[in-house]
């Protein structure tokens, strides 16, 4: 199976109509043309993939190595770079535009972004668990509770406190409700992982569902 993809970030959400008068609630992404920055093939590299780059930024704020990496795209250095492998390569060459006309109205994708921070939390807010009784001798409120059976010794797997979001997660099977080639703007139904203007890969449903 080939794999077309591309980077965007996320702009935020809206609704649209569509033709036939249903209300849809849509996530915006920007996918302002992205530039062909390495083309790999399996003779060279092992492997067939398209490495691409969104988003300029200051030379200033490049390194030497960035700064020749792009160069070779006649391009400016880049905030967001990502690679989208099994890619029909076709006549695809470094320095090439991929655009939002690389997907279409009714096509199914699957959107990978990094999730929401949200901090050092408890059990109750990061893993959904129940608090305890909020009697003045209980004791036991908002605790993670018993840590097992064995002492100087807590079972892999056990939710305790900790870390919350900030991971990468990929919503599948989303439908591109259209695709605005003059914005350079993609409209994905439902909602997709992270903040505003956060960087998304975009990319043709892996496991699209059977009609």
């Amino acid at each position: 199976m080939t794999t077309k993809g591309i980077l965007g970030k996320k702009v935020g959400m809206t609704q649209v109509f569509t033709d036939n008068g249903e209300l849809v609630p849509v996530t915006v992404v920007d996918t302002t043309p992205n530039v062909v920055l390495q083309v790999k093939t399996v003779e060279n590299d092992g492997y067939s993939a398209v490495q691409l780059g969104f988003d300029d930024k200051r030379k200033v704020l490049s390194n030497k190595p960035e700064q020749g990496h792009v160069a070779k795209a006649n391009t400016n250095p880049k905030r967001f770079i990502h690679e989208i492998r099994d890619v029909e390569l076709g006549d695809l060459k470094v320095g090439d535009s991929i655009k939002a006309d690389l997907f279409a109205a009714g096509d199914i994708v699957d959107v990978t972004g990094t999730s929401k921070g949200h901090g050092f939390q408890g059990n109750i807010k990061k893993d959904g668990q129940h608090r305890g009784p909020m009697a003045h001798g209980s004791r036991y409120h908002r605790r993670p509770g018993s840590l097992g059976a064995i002492i100087n010794r807590v079972f892999p797997g056990k939710k305790l406190p900790g870390r919350m979001g900030n991971n990468t997660r990929t919503v599948q099977n989303l439908e591109v409700i259209k695709a605005d080639t003059e914005n350079n703007v993609l409209l994905i139904k439902g909602n997709v992982p992270g903040s505003k203007n956060s960087f998304l890969v975009v990319k043709n449903a892996v496991k699209p569902h059977k009609k």
